[in-house]
C-alpha cells in the first residue's frame, strides 16, 4: 500500500481558517502590517508579515484577544472571484502579493476570501463557513522567527508568527505539555548538557565534536556492531575517504548525485578531480573485483564502519540526526538470484537485532521505497529492470510479513529500498536503517561469477546498514533513554564518592579495583558536602553511585544509589561487581 500522507481536513480547513483571523487581528492591532502568505501547517499555522514593529511574545496575549473577539462576532468566510486586474488594484502597495499575482496567467480568475466586510486576503480556500465553528479551538502564539521571502536570502527578512491550532483547548494544552516533556529528552540540549557533543561556529555546520562521553558510547556501539556482523559472516574491509571522480561516474553518483558530495578541485582537462565519498559501495566493489570469482564464493558479505560526506543543506541539518560527516555500519553484500531471500533475511534480522538490543525496535516502521516512473531522469536502468528489481523485493518483504507501506520516488537511484523509519521526540521522521536490491551497479563495473554450470553471470548486490548512522543512533538513544544510558552503554557506569576528606583513601581503593575490573568508573574525593557531590554525579545520569564513609570504611563495605538502590548499605563490593557484570553481560535495559 502507498504511504497516506492525509491529514484530517476539517482541522487543516479550521487552521487556514484561523490563519485569517490572526491576519486580521495583525492589521488591526498594526495597520501598517503588509501580508504575505499564512499556510496550515502540521501542529497550526504560520503568517509571513512585513512590519517594521518587531512583535515581542508579551504582545502574544493581546493578539490572541483580538483573535478571540474576531472569532467571538461570527464573521462568516466568503469566497469572491476577481480578476488580475481587479486583484492588482485591491493589493496595490503590497508588493508580496503584487507579485505573486502577476505571476498568475493573464485572464485567470483570482480568488479571494473575505472575513466579515473588512478584511480580505488572496486565497484558494477552502474555509469554515463562519468564525464561530473556531470557538472550540484551542490556539496559541508560540513564538516569531524571522524567514526570508520565498526562502530566499536575497530577499527580504520578514516575521513569522507561529501558531499552535487544535480542535480543542484540551487537545493544544495536551500537545504543549507534550513539548515541553520533549524539550527535556531533545538530544540536541541533553547531549550538550551530558558533555557528549558540542559544535563550534568556525568549524561549521553539521560537523559536531564528539566530546570524550559521547566518543566512548560510539566506540562501545562500533565494537559490538563489529563483533556481531563478524559472528553473522561479515569480513571487514577499509577503503579510502575520497577517489577520482572516474569512480563516481561508472557507479553514476556523478550524474545521479553530485550535488550531494563535496567535490575537491575544478574538472578541468588537466586537472584530477576528487570527491569525497558519500557512501562506500564503490569502493567495496573493488575488494570483490580483486580476483575472479566463482558462485562457491558467494554470498560473499563485506562490511565497513565509514566515514561519509554528504552536502546537507544548512537548513536541513539538527544536532546529530542530520550532519554532514558521520560514521555508518555500511555493508555490501553479492549473492546469486537464488541466495537473495536468505541474504536479504539475514540483513533484516541483524538490523532488528540490534534495534531490540538497543531498545529502539518499538519505535520503529518500514517503507518500500520505490521510483517513480514519472521522473525516469533520477534512475538509472529501465523500466523493466525497475519493475523486475521491486517485484522481487515486493515479494521477498510480503513472504516475511514485513509491515510496510510504499513510498513512491523514494528509492536510490540504482534500485529499491527497504527503509527502517524512527521518530524523534518532537515526532519528526527520519530513516535510521536501509535495506538495499540492487540489480544494476554489479554489471556497470563489470563484477561477475562463474555459475556452475560455466557461464559468467552477473550478482545480485544488497547494501545494507546494521545500526544505521552512528551519529544519528546516538541521537535518537539519548531521547530514548532521556541520558540515562543502559548500563552497558553508559560512558561512566559508576562513580566512587567520598562522604568526609577522611575516607579519601579508602574511596581511591574502591575505584581501583573497579577500574583493574574494566568498569568505566570515576573518582570524586573532594573535600565537598557529599549532597552536593551526589547532586552533581546525578545531574550526568550515571547509571550507579558507590558512597564510603566511616562506617563503609570500617567494615570493608560500599553504600549504593542508583538504579533499584534507594540507598542500600552495607554492601560487599565483589557482590555488586557481579550484579553490574551481570547486567552488562546480558545488555539490560
Amino acid at each position: 500500500m502507498e504511504i497516506k500522507r492525509e491529514k484530517d481536513e476539517e482541522l487543516m480547513k479550521a487552521r487556514h481558517s484561523l490563519a485569517h483571523v490572526l491576519a486580521k487581528a495583525l492589521l488591526k492591532l498594526h495597520p501598517e502590517t503588509k501580508l504575505t502568505i499564512g499556510p496550515a501547517i502540521d501542529d497550526g499555522f504560520y503568517y509571513d508579515i512585513d512590519l517594521p514593529h518587531s512583535i515581542t511574545p508579551e504582545e502574544f496575549p493581546e493578539i490572541e484577544k483580538v483573535m478571540r473577539e474576531i472569532i467571538n462576532k461570527g464573521e462568516n468566510f466568503e469566497r469572491k472571484v476577481i480578476s488580475k486586474e481587479e486583484a492588482l488594484k485591491l493589493f496595490k502597495g503590497n508588493e508580496y502579493k503584487t507579485e505573486i499575482i502577476n505571476e498568475l496567467p493573464d485572464g485567470e480568475e483570482i480568488s479571494l476570501y473575505y472575513t466579515g466586510d473588512d478584511f480580505f486576503d488572496l486565497c484558494r480556500g477552502p474555509h469554515v463557513d463562519s468564525t464561530r465553528r473556531l470557538q472550540n479551538y484551542g490556539f496559541k502564539i508560540h513564538s516569531v522567527n524571522g524567514a526570508y521571502w520565498r526562502g530566499d536570502e536575497k530577499n527580504k527578512m520578514l516575521q513569522r508568527v507561529y501558531c499552535y491550532a487544535f480542535k480543542t483547548k484540551k487537545e493544544l494544552a495536551d500537545y504543549v505539555n507534550m513539548l515541553e516533556e520533549a524539550k527535556k529528552r531533545d538530544h540536541n540540549k541533553l547531549g550538550r548538557e551530558l558533555e557528549l557533543f558540542t559544535t563550534v561556529d568556525y568549524i561549521g555546520q553539521g560537523l559536531p565534536i564528539m566530546l570524550p562521553k559521547g566518543a566512548k558510547i560510539l566506540q562501545i556501539l562500533q565494537r559490538f556492531v563489529e563483533d556481531e556482523e563478524a559472528k553473522r559472516g561479515w569480513q571487514l574491509t577499509k577503503t579510502p575517504f575520497m577517489a577520482k571522480s572516474d569512480l563516481y561516474k561508472i557507479s553514476g553518483h556523478w550524474d545521479h548525485y553530485k550535488d550531494g558530495m563535496f567535490v575537491l578541485g575544478d574538472e578541468t582537462k588537466d586537472n584530477e578531480v576528487l570527491a569525497l565519498r558519500p557512501m562506500t559501495c564503490p569502493f567495496q566493489y573493488q575488494c570483490y573485483l580483486n580476483k575472479a570469482r566463482s558462485y562457491k564464493d558467494l554470498p560473499l558479505r563485506y562490511d565497513e564502519t565509514s566515514t561519509l560526506f554528504r552536502n546537507e543543506a544548512s537548513g536541513e541539518m539538527h544536532g546529530l540526526i542530520r550532519v554532514r560527516q558521520f560514521t555508518l555500519s555500511e555493508g555490501h553484500l553479492m549473492c546469486t538470484p537464488e541466495q537473495l531471500e536468505d541474504e536479504f533475511k539475514g540483513c533484516l534480522e541483524l538490523a532488528i537485532f540490534m534495534l531490540k538490543t538497543l531498545g529502539l525496535y518499538d519505535d520503529v516502521s518500514y517503507r518500500f521505497s520505490q521510483w517513480d516512473p514519472n521522473d525516469k531522469e533520477k534512475y538509472i536502468g529501465t523500466a523493466e529492470q525497475w519493475e523486475e528489481a521491486q517485484s522481487t523485493m515486493g515479494r521477498i518483504l510480503d513472504h516475511l510479513k514485513i509491515p510496510y507501506e510504499i513510498g513512491i520516488g523514494e528509492a536510490a537511484f540504482y534500485g529499491p529500498k527497504l527503509d527502517i523509519q524512527i521518530k524523534n521526540v518532537f515526532g519528526k521522521e527520519d530513516t535510521l536503517i536501509t535495506i538495499q536490491v540492487d540489480q544494476m551497479l554489479a554489471e556497470k563495473f563489470g563484477m561477475e561469477y562463474t555459475d556452475k554450470d560455466g557461464q559468467k553471470k552477473t550478482p545480485i548486490i544488497i547494501h545494507r546498514s546494521s545500526v544505521g548512522c552512528y551519529e544519528r543512533t546516538l541521537a535518537y538513544l539519548i531521547e530514548k533513554y532521556a541520558g540515562a544510558f543502559p548500563l552497558w552503554l553508559a560512558p561512566v557506569q559508576v562513580k566512587v564518592l567520598s562522604l568526609t576528606e577522611r575516607n579519601a583513601d579508602y574511596a581511591k581503593k574502591i575505584y581501583d579495583q573497579l577500574f583493574e575490573q574494566g568498569f568505566r568508573v570515576e573518582l570524586d574525593d573532594r573535600n565537598e558536602k557529599i549532597g552536593y557531590k551526589i547532586r552533581e554525579a546525578s545531574s550526568m545520569k550515571i547509571p550507579y553511585l558507590i558512597i564510603v564513609g566511616d562506617e563503609e570504611e570500617k567494615n570493608g563495605t560500599i553504600s549504593i544509589r542508583g538504579r533499584g538502590f534507594e540507598n542500600k548499605s552495607g554492601l560487599l563490593l565483589n557482590d555488586f561487581v557481579a550484579r553490574m557484570n551481570e547486567e552488562i553481560k546480558t545488555k539490560k535495559i
